[in-house]
């Protein structure tokens, strides 16, 4: 009598999300640290000059796949707000397409080009490896506390960075477009304040939970 073959258990759909968004952030955590390893090793070497020569279309299309973000939060397949993430990911599109790709005499050569580079790229790669390993049940301490930490000094450095640039664009346009750069730059006070917010809203309940879980684990041993 013929052994009966075992059965392949069935993926739900629950599990191909979790392949799907597991393989998104791996991507996208590796895009960022290529992006981050040419920054700082180029400016040491030839200053930041050149920046926007080896890191300008890699970071301009790698930012433009986290539209795909909009979309997960959107369909749910995330928790994210999607009014945060929209305007996280619209407010970084509009500087690396509609500012520095479409002035780049007057902000591709900037220090403070690069320290948006940075400071995207350092946030980045925690946030997406973050991800990574919480899907899989692995997030070490130090990598949340990273995540829900880096913020405090990296979303200073790269607002400050952006508003700069938007700035310069503005002064190199022209009427009447430089009263558009000036308006975008007066949104960016209250957007930055939303995002900000919802980071320290953030950090503040994932750090409950954390110390929670340490509290409970404590109380059965």
């Amino acid at each position: 009598m013929a052994q009966e073959r075992p059965k392949t258990p069935r993926l739900t759909r629950s599990d191909v999300v979790k392949e799907y968004l597991t393989a998104y952030n791996s991507v996208c955590a590796l895009l960022w640290l290529s992006i981050f390893g040419r920054v700082v090793l180029l400016i040491p070497i030839t200053g930041v000059e050149s920046v926007y020569e080896a890191a300008g279309d890699i970071t301009k299309w790698t930012q433009t796949v986290a539209i795909l973000e909009i979309l997960h939060s959107a369909s749910g397949l995330v928790r994210s707000p999607l009014l945060t993430t929209a305007l996280q990911v619209s407010s970084r599109l509009l500087i690396v397409w509609a500012v520095v790709d479409r002035f780049p005499a007057a902000t591709s050569t900037s220090p403070f080009y690069s320290s948006m580079l940075v400071a995207w790229s350092a946030t980045e790669i925690v946030r997406y490896s973050y991800f990574v390993l919480n899907l899989r049940g692995l997030a070490p301490g130090y990598v949340t506390w990273l995540r829900y930490n880096m913020f405090h000094i990296l979303y200073p450095v790269g607002i400050l960075s952006e508003t700069m640039l938007v700035g310069k664009a503005s002064e190199a346009a022209g009427e009447p477009w430089r009263w558009v750069g000036w308006g975008i730059l007066g949104l960016y006070v209250p957007g930055s304040y939303v995002l900000y917010t919802y980071m320290i809203a953030q950090r503040r309940k994932v750090l409950k939970g954390k110390q929670a879980e340490r509290r409970s684990r404590a109380a059965t041993q």
